[in-house]
Order: structure tokens, then C-alpha cells, then sequence
């Protein structure tokens, strides 16, 4: 077998029997053992032995699934990123795991996050340059199928978690409209805001996971149902609007390259481009973004601080005492200001099938300290949209650089139509 296989790929060869999955899973566990004394990606992965002993039949199976360290596994610890939960096992999986697993998906091992999923960043590396950041808090997630491991992970986006480190390691990042994948068994950072999502190193491996994970039934809360996507592009000509931002000042000019040579690449391939600018009243909201988490959060974390203010850090204690400083009043109008802007974007979507963007301001910032600016994530959070990342170039760095395309809320399949557009035009982009 040569490496590496993506997730569509490995799932065909495995299903057909043209590929054995121990022989997968053995690939997969000599590839973590050559990269991660570098990139520190996983917090625990399993053994070959345990591995292969869980090899069973479905859509999935033998697929090995890296999972961020805040999502329930009752085989690996799910520590949150936190002192407080070191060697916690969960009782139960989350129940998108339980899912990934019924349909044969194997656990490969638990990913590094930042702390509760909040900014205070662990010792994942980027795999392009361990000098600089893999973005966060889906830091290991990004990283790990980055660096060939496995060909699907698992992550998490509050604010921009998913969007920016998958941008930052050069791979194919995607969250779902808000409440189109289970969250149940996640540990929560904002119960409004939270999204689960995918990386992989493709935009058809996004569609396939997206199709076999995703909600069949509403019973969790403000749970929504997806149907079945295609990303049948054979007669499809998307329009795409180029979004700008009042940010757009911040953007590196190699950034703005990268969105550039998007651009013409759609252009070429006969995809219809207009400029669209959104009222201020949305840029606006970035104050009801940040109180809705702060808020929400300091009640997650409320016995926490409680019982054990020693074992958390500077950053999530800023976040919870924020929270508490925001009255009942302020946070309702908030929740209020996100239900009408989600209803309103649509009003812009009339007269394309996504927005262009950029997910970062640039490469992957030098340091570890910091997981990057998401300052071109937060609104899709807010809104719930759907949002997906996908590599275009390199930095004179050779740090990776993307783009971001959004569409309207519970329009995933247009997105992830456009998506495969988009990348099909980038390929054949001279």
C-alpha cells in the first residue's frame, strides 16, 4: 500500500477486500510513530493489538479516527485539555462516536486541544514548521492528518477551532450548519456556538464522512437534520461572491495572493464572481459572540472555579470571569441578535451559492503560545452557517495558506458542491 490513502480511497479498497485494514492500521501506526516526536499530536493512541481487535464490518471499517481530547471515548481518557480531568475515562462514547464505531470506524487515539477547548495551547507542532503554531483548539486533530496519520479526524469549533487549524496545516477543514452533527457526549465551551466537524485531506472524504456522521434524527437540542449530500459537479457553474471585511487591512499580502489565485482558478473553470460587502450590523456582533460564549462558558465552568481554581489557567479564568460579569438581560439580547442575523443572511446568499474568504490572516504564526486570529472565523460561528477551509499555496515560508468558502445556513450541500468546484479549479490552475 502506498501512503497516504484518503479516507474515500482507504473506505473502497477495504470495502472491495483489494486492502486488508490490518494492513491500513499497521501503515497508520508506523506513520505516528515516525512523526509524532515532532508534531505531538496525540495525548494517547492505541496499540496495533487493540487495533486490530476491533476490526468489524460497516462503511467505515478498519478507518482509523483521530478524536479530540473533548469528545466522551470509554476506551481513552478525555481529559478536556485540563489538569483537572488527567486519566478520566468516560463511561460512555459520545455519540458521534458510537456512531463511527457502529459503522466500523476504529479509534485510533485522542488528540491534543488546547485547554476546555479555550486558547491555552498544548505541544502540538505544525507539521510543516514545528516553529510555528497548528492553529487551535483542534490543534492535534488538524495536525495529525496533516502529517499523513490518519485520514480522518474529529474536531470542534466554538469561535474558529476548526477552520483556522485546518488552513494553518494545509489540509481540508469543514463544519456543518450549527446542530447538523451530534454533539452529545462533547465537552461543551458554548452551548450556542459549538460545532462538530471534520478534517481530511479531501473535499469528497468531507462529504463522505459528513454523509455517515451526521444527524438522521433532531432529539438533541437545537439538533437540525441534513439531507443526504452530492457533490455531483458535472453540470454545476457556481456563483461566488468575494466577501470583504472591515479585517481585510490585517490580511498579509501573501494571504491576499492566496485568495487571488482562487479567484481566477474559479473564474477559469467558469464559476460567476461579484463583490458583496455585508452591513455593518454584522461585523457589529463580534461584542455578542464573544459575551454569548463567555457567558455560557462561566456556567460550564462555574464548579470549576469552584473547586479547583489552582488547576486552571489564566486564559479560561479570564473567559469565566467575563461571563459572570454579563447580566441575564445583556446575554438574552445577545441570543436574540444571533436568531434575527442568522435569519438575515440569507437575504445575501439570493444571488450566489458562497461567499470566498480567507480563513486566517496568514500563515501559521511562528511560536507556540498562541493558536492564531480568528477574526475571519467567528461570524460563521455565530451564525451557524456552514463553513469549509481548503489549502491553495505555500508562504515563501512554505507554511500553508487557504481560503474559506461559506454558504448559507443549512445549505451544506451547495457548499460542499462549490467546495469540490473549488478544488478541482485550484488543481488545474496554471
Amino acid at each position: 500500500m502506498k501512503t497516504p490513502l484518503g479516507l474515500v480511497q482507504a473506505c473502497t479498497l477495504i470495502q472491495n477486500q483489494q486492502l486488508q485494514a490490518e494492513e491500513l492500521l499497521a501503515q497508520t501506526v508506523a506513520q505516528a510513530d515516525l512523526t509524532e516526536p515532532q508534531v505531538k499530536a496525540f495525548l494517547e493512541r492505541a496499540s496495533l493489538t487493540k487495533l486490530s481487535a476491533q476490526i468489524k464490518p460497516g462503511p467505515l471499517s478498519g478507518i482509523p479516527i483521530a478524536v479530540k481530547d473533548i469528545i466522551a471515548t470509554r476506551d481513552f481518557p478525555t481529559t478536556n485539555g485540563s489538569p483537572i480531568y488527567k486519566g478520566c475515562i468516560p463511561e460512555a462514547d459520545a455519540s458521534i462516536i458510537a456512531k463511527a464505531r457502529e459503522l466500523g470506524g476504529i479509534i485510533f487515539g485522542k488528540t491534543v486541544t488546547t485547554e476546555f477547548a479555550w486558547r491555552n495551547p498544548g505541544p502540538t507542532t505544525n507539521p510543516w514548521n514545528a516553529e510555528h503554531t497548528p492553529g487551535g483548539s483542534s490543534s492535534g486533530s488538524a495536525a495529525t492528518v496533516a502529517s499523513k496519520v490518519v485520514p480522518l479526524a474529529l474536531g470542534s469549533q466554538t469561535i474558529g477551532s476548526i477552520i483556522r487549524p485546518a488552513a494553518f496545516c494545509g489540509i481540508v477543514g469543514f463544519k456543518a450548519s450549527f446542530g447538523a452533527v451530534p454533539r452529545a457526549g462533547v465537552f461543551p465551551v458554548s452551548k450556542s456556538l459549538d460545532h462538530i466537524g471534520f478534517f481530511t485531506r479531501s473535499v469528497e472524504d468531507i462529504a463522505h464522512v459528513f454523509n455517515l456522521l451526521k444527524n438522521e434524527t433532531s432529539i438533541e437540542p437545537d439538533s437540525i437534520v441534513i439531507p443526504q449530500v452530492s457533490i455531483d459537479i458535472a453540470h454545476f457553474s457556481p456563483r461566488i461572491a468575494v466577501l470583504k471585511t472591515p479585517y481585510d487591512h490585517l490580511l498579509s499580502q501573501e494571504q491576499i495572493h492566496a485568495l487571488s489565485i482562487a479567484r481566477d482558478a474559479l473564474s477559469k473553470a467558469g464559476a460567476s464572481i461579484q463583490e458583496i460587502t455585508l452591513p455593518q450590523k454584522f461585523w457589529d456582533a463580534m461584542d455578542a459572540t464573544f459575551l454569548i460564549m463567555a457567558y455560557e462558558a462561566a456556567i460550564v465552568h462555574e464548579n470549576h472555579l469552584k473547586q479547583h481554581p489552582e488547576l486552571l489557567g489564566v486564559d479560561i479564568k479570564e473567559l469565566i470571569q467575563k461571563g459572570k460579569n454579563h447580566s441575564d438581560e445583556e446575554y438574552a439580547a445577545a441570543i436574540a441578535l444571533q436568531i434575527e442575523l442568522r435569519q438575515l443572511i440569507g437575504k445575501y446568499f439570493a444571488d450566489c451559492d458562497a461567499f470566498l474568504s480567507v480563513p486566517a490572516t496568514g500563515e501559521a504564526p511562528k511560536g507556540l503560545s498562541s493558536t492564531g486570529d480568528p477574526m475571519f472565523c467567528w461570524l460563521w460561528s455565530l451564525l451557524g452557517t456552514p463553513a469549509i477551509t481548503l489549502p491553495v499555496t505555500k508562504s515563501s515560508n512554505g507554511l500553508p495558506l487557504g481560503i474559506q468558502l461559506v454558504s448559507n445556513y443549512r445549505e451544506d450541500e451547495t457548499l460542499l458542491k462549490v467546495a469540490a468546484f473549488t478544488e478541482k479549479a485550484i488543481a488545474a490552475y496554471e
